[in-house]
């Protein structure tokens, strides 16, 4: 079973992929799979996020 990863380092990671994309001197390719990156990490995020959310509502019922 994989290691379950926290919302922060998971935003770590999307930040460091924005970070790259924002170099000047990044070719098309790795600004390609840092894009990809991102769009991993912001879909991890976001899923964190609405399972958090899920709790919270559940747990103030």
């Amino acid at each position: 079973m994989a290691e379950k990863i926290s919302f922060e380092q998971v935003l770590k990671k999307l930040e460091e992929a924005s970070e790259k994309l924002k170099s000047e001197d990044i070719s098309l390719e790795d600004a390609i799979k840092c894009y990809e990156e991102g769009i991993k990490y912001y879909k991890e995020c976001s899923e964190l996020l609405e399972n958090a959310n899920q709790k919270i509502e559940t747990l103030t019922k």
